[in-house]
């Protein structure tokens, strides 16, 4: 079984999480239930797809919950462009959200490398 603590994508991925509740919690009122409640359980879907995986036994199984946690930070990305077009999110609070989302892809996808090599 593996330590999800131990993975900077799962750290990066938690540290976004927070983020993005403390971000959205000055979001419209109406929104409570719709973007927020939905931009937030993607965002949670990262660190916990991440994390479940570790307890898997095997790589394959490990790398579909991994597949999940991608799914999920491109559906988080998409979110944070709908709530910057909305005007919910200044454009460099925005960039500053991209550039972490990004760098979560990115070290998804070479983890789940390592796991095919």
């Amino acid at each position: 079984m593996r330590d999800f603590k131990k993975y900077d994508v799962w750290d990066l991925s938690h540290k976004l999480t927070l983020e993005i509740y403390k971000i959205t919690s000055i979001f419209p009122k109406e929104e409570l239930y719709g973007l927020t409640s939905q931009i937030r359980r993607a965002a949670l879907s990262i660190p916990t797809n991440i994390s479940e995986g570790c307890g898997r036994n095997s790589d394959k199984e490990f790398n579909q919950f991994l597949n999940i946690a991608l799914g999920s930070a491109l559906e988080t990305e998409y979110l944070l462009i709908l709530s910057k077009d909305l005007d919910y999110l200044q454009e460099d609070v925005f960039l500053n959200f991209e550039s972490k989302i990004n760098e979560i892809k990115s070290k998804i996808y070479n983890l789940k490398s390592k796991l095919t090599s």
